[in-house]
């Protein structure tokens, strides 16, 4: 990793997590693998669910991920070049998939101390790793060219804050990524969560719609290119089947499932008209 995403007068005395370090349990934020199952059950809180989640995360097929993935890993060609940073990385995907691609300066964030002991497992992810929150990144401002976060905003509560701070450490010309459950999903009984030995769990959530997201955006200074709902294909029937769940593939296709945003760091930020009441 370039030695401006990492060096300790850079990360404001915040710490990188490597395979074996002994770091305190904190909260963390990305995605849902039984969508459909999980609503009635009673949420827990963003930090036991990922402690409880993080052991399995990476071995049960996600038909949300597959489908995010689907759409975005074709625009992440050209990637040797950029300082990537993924927000709320959980177990590092996709700080792995890019690297993978060619991106040899990249870091992930994430608060989830269970999450990142399982990414820094990972070849060619540990080393890459801060345990920070989102809104309060351990980087000087302007060192990122491109910027990826999925699956989280749902768990960040303050979007303007955590806006604000995304700006601050991207580049001008920056691109930015994000995806969350599609606000129409979660009216229909999706939610975020998985299944242990004991029961369905389903993790607290905030759905944002994508205007107040692109809103938030614009505010700080980022042109939104795209805003895309996307719903589940063929390409994620296999998940359905080989969970015994091919009669609910058909339903689940009928709405969009994942929003995904692009947007583009501008110079500075827009101003935001704001009303007298």
């Amino acid at each position: 990793m370039d030695a401006a995403v990492h060096r300790p007068a850079e990360t404001q005395g915040r710490e990188f997590v490597n395979s074996g370090a002994n770091v305190e349990q904190e909260s963390a934020g990305t995605f849902g693998q039984e969508p459909l199952e999980v609503a009635d059950s009673d949420p827990v809180s963003v930090s036991e669910g990922y402690e409880r989640w993080a052991p399995l995360y990476d071995h049960t097929p996600n038909p949300l991920l597959a489908c995010e993935e689907r759409y975005l890993l074709p625009l992440f060609l050209e990637v040797r070049n950029k300082r990537m940073l993924d927000l709320a990385c959980g177990t590092g995907r996709w700080l792995e998939k890019l690297t993978a691609q060619g991106c040899e300066s990249g870091v992930g964030v994430d608060c989830s101390s269970a999450m990142l002991r399982v990414a820094a497992e990972k070849e060619g992810v540990a080393g890459r790793l801060a345990l920070a929150a989102c809104d309060h990144l351990p980087f000087r401002s302007a060192i990122f060219d491109l910027a990826i976060c999925s699956f989280a905003l749902g768990h960040i509560r303050d979007l303007g804050s955590f806006v604000l701070e995304l700006a601050r450490v991207t580049k001008s010309g920056a691109d930015v990524f994000v995806s969350d459950l599609h606000a129409d999903a979660y009216t229909r009984g999706w939610r975020v969560g998985f299944r242990d030995e004991n029961s369905a769990v389903q993790i607290e959530m905030l759905p944002r719609a994508g205007e107040e997201i692109v809103e938030a955006f614009h505010a700080e200074g980022f042109e939104c290119r795209t805003c895309v709902p996307l719903c589940l294909g063929d390409s994620e029937r296999e998940i359905f089947v080989r969970a015994g769940k091919d009669h609910s593939f058909a339903e689940a296709c009928q709405l969009p499932a994942v929003l995904i945003c692009h947007f583009k760091r501008l110079g500075s930020p827009a101003p935001v008209e704001r009303g007298s009441s």
